[in-house]
C-alpha cells in the first residue's frame, strides 16, 4: 500500500480532547520501557525535548521515570496542549515541564540543545519525515539518547480496518477513525532506514515493536 498523508496538526478542540483523554496507558507506559531497556546506563539528568508532545501524557511519564530531568514538550498544536497543562497543572509538575507551542522547522525549540530527544507519533503525520530528523539532529547534544516510537503502515488498507477493529473498538468514533488514517500514513522499516541514511544517522537501529509500532534510537551527534 502507498502512503496516504494525512493532515499534520490536531486543531479540532474535540479531537484533541478526545485524544487527551484516551486511555493509552499500556502503550504509552511501553514507551519508558523501551526507554530504559535501550539506554539502560542513563543516568537521566538535564533537559529532555519531546517532539510532537500533544497534550503531553509522555512527557509525564518521562518527568516521572526520570526525577532529576525537566521536560520541555513541543507541537504545533495549541488546542492538543491544552488539556496538558490542565494535567500537568493538576499533577503538580509544572516546575519541570512545559508544552511549547512551535511548528518546527520553521519555529524553534526553546533551548539551543537538549540531554534527551524524544517523540512518540509524530513521525506518520509529517509530510516530510526529514523535519523529525532534522530536530535530531540540531538539538539532541552529543551522545545524547535519541529515542523515537511510531506506527508501522500495514499491507493494505483492509489491514489497517482490521487493525483498527481490533485495537479501537469501543473508543470514540474520531479516534478509531483517527487510528485508521494514522496507520495509512505511517512507514515501513526500509522507508525508516532510507530516511535515516539521507539524514546522515546511519548509525541509528530500527526495529518493529509490535504488529503496528516501531522504535528508533541512537545517540546525538
Amino acid at each position: 500500500m502507498e502512503r496516504i498523508p494525512e493532515p499534520e496538526l490536531m486543531l479540532d478542540p474535540a479531537q484533541a480532547r478526545a485524544y487527551a483523554e484516551a486511555d493509552f496507558e499500556a502503550p504509552h507506559a511501553r514507551v519508558i520501557d523501551l526507554f530504559r531497556e535501550v539506554f539502560p546506563d542513563w543516568q537521566g539528568r538535564g533537559i529532555a525535548l519531546d517532539l510532537g508532545c500533544g497534550p503531553g501524557d509522555i512527557s509525564l511519564r518521562f518527568a516521572r521515570a526520570y526525577p532529576d530531568v525537566l521536560v520541555d514538550g513541543v507541537d504545533g498544536s495549541e488546542a492538543m496542549m491544552a488539556a496538558g497543562r490542565e494535567r500537568i497543572e493538576a499533577e503538580g509538575l509544572a516546575g519541570r515541564i512545559k508544552l511549547i507551542r512551535a511548528l518546527l522547522p520553521a519555529e524553534a525549540a526553546p533551548r539551543d540543545r537538549y540531554d534527551a530527544v524524544i517523540s512518540n507519533s509524530l513521525l506518520h503525520h509529517l509530510h516530510d519525515p526529514q523535519v523529525l530528523w532534522a530536530a535530531v539532529a540540531r538539538y539532541a547534544t552529543p551522545g545524547a539518547p535519541v529515542f523515537v516510537v511510531d506506527l508501522l503502515r500495514p499491507d493494505s488498507r483492509e489491514t489497517a480496518a482490521q487493525m483498527r477493529d481490533r485495537y479501537c473498538a469501543g473508543e470514540p468514533e474520531v479516534l478509531q477513525e483517527d487510528f485508521y488514517n494514522s496507520l495509512c500514513a505511517a512507514f515501513t522499516l526500509d522507508e525508516l532506514e532510507g530516511q535515516l541514511r539521507e539524514a546522515g544517522l546511519e548509525g541509528f537501529a530500527v526495529r518493529a515493536v509490535s504488529d503496528r509500532h516501531c522504535m528508533i534510537h541512537g545517540r546525538g551527534r
